[in-house]
């Protein structure tokens, strides 16, 4: 099977050899039963594996053009079983545009553990090469960064990192594997949150790591195993069924996105629009190269400041005011104070105006009319 969407369909969800149901049962069991001592039939424990979490985790990897997959309760949780390969003492150069939750994640609680971070201009290579240190052991790059919608190369930075015996991960939850497959430009790992564009319908909580490292595989399933951060049954059962309509439900989010970042783009009340399709946008060139369209996401500035930007996201109707994103249904929010507010005082803190959409999949003239309302 080569088509994505004939392996996103297919791919983990072949007919049930018992009953010939086309979709994977959701195997609810903690325990398996073994033919004989210590001989399983399929596993030992529910939290070693599982037949659903089996077949997600065959599917996601087939679409990453990864050789394995690991399938975490959360994305941090699956950030944090990825950043427990590393060691006290340890460097990590982190992007001055990532996630809150990341960033979190990265300072306060493996700070204290005794790893170090320096967070820098991805887009600046010199910056990036200056960043890089003798303990240095890992690049984490998200391309498009949230919530700012910067890009940037991952083939060049891989390139980078390598020189100087470093994995480069990359966080392609806004991108999804349908537009942009970093382990073929170069990248060592990608992590997505699965809660977002693979569920996709603001239904489940998830996480995934891709690699085709050996030696990463085998850490990642031991922390998946010894730290127990694995999601249930059903929440695995949901996010196959998500991933089946991955590819149409992207090219709808692309669509609309595309549609309202023009309009807004020529809006009076709007300082300035951040999305990689624009042409003017600076990482336009790169996100043509390493994707196949720009993406859900569409984060802008008001020229009235932090009141303007509060009464839009207060203002709107058909766009529902919440963190996340990814889903069907259409999402505004104020970074700052929202899903951001981590990085208050940092170098990653976003602008007060920003204001950040997740572009769902409704009729395109009502959000643009619903937006416009919002503005006037």
């Amino acid at each position: 099977m080569s088509g994505f969407n004939t392996r996103a369909i297919h791919v983990g969800s072949e007919p049930d050899p018992a009953t010939g149901a086309v979709n994977p049962p959701v195997y609810l069991t903690s325990t398996y039963a073994q033919d004989g001592v210590g001989v399983p039939r399929f596993s030992d424990y529910g939290r070693v594996d599982n037949p659903t979490r089996a077949a997600l985790e065959t599917c996601l990897a087939a679409l990453e053009d990864a050789r394995y997959g690991i399938a975490f309760a959360s994305g941090l949780a699956g950030e944090d079983a990825l950043l427990r390969t590393l060691a006290p003492g340890d460097h990590v150069i982190l992007g001055n545009d990532a996630y809150g939750g990341t960033y979190r994640l990265l300072t306060r609680i493996f700070g204290a553990w005794g790893l170090s971070i320096t967070c820098t201009d991805l887009s600046d290579h010199d910056a990036v090469r200056a960043a890089f240190g003798p303990t240095t052991k890992m690049l984490w790059v998200e391309t498009p960064s949230n919530p700012m919608l910067n890009v940037v190369s991952i083939e060049e930075l891989s390139g980078i990192a390598h020189e100087k015996g470093a994995l480069v991960v990359v966080d392609n939850t806004f991108a999804t594997p349908f537009l942009q497959r970093p382990l073929t430009l170069g990248a060592d790992v990608v992590v997505h949150s699965t809660t977002k564009y693979i569920g996709g319908h603001s239904d489940v909580i998830g996480g995934f790591v891709a690699t085709n490292s050996d030696e990463l595989s085998t850490a990642l399933k031991f922390h998946q195993y010894a730290i127990g951060a694995v999601p249930g049954p059903l929440d695995c059962y949901l996010l196959v069924r998500g991933i089946k309509t991955l590819g149409v439900r992207m090219e709808r989010h692309c669509s609309n996105a595309a549609a309202i970042a023009d309009f807004l783009s020529g809006h009076s009340a709007v300082e300035r629009v951040y999305y990689p399709g624009l042409r003017d946008h600076p990482g336009h060139e790169v996100a043509r190269a390493q994707m196949s369209d720009f993406g859900g996401m569409v984060s802008f500035t008001l020229k009235g400041g932090t009141g303007a930007a509060r009464k839009v996201c207060e203002s709107t109707e058909v766009f529902t005011l919440a963190e996340s994103l990814g889903g069907v249904e259409s999402l505004i929010e104020l970074p700052s104070v929202m899903t951001h507010a981590s990085t208050a005082g940092s170098t990653l803190e976003p602008p007060d105006s920003l204001v950040r959409l997740s572009v769902g999949i409704e009729d395109v003239e009502d959000l643009l009319a619903d937006l416009a309302n919002a503005l006037s």
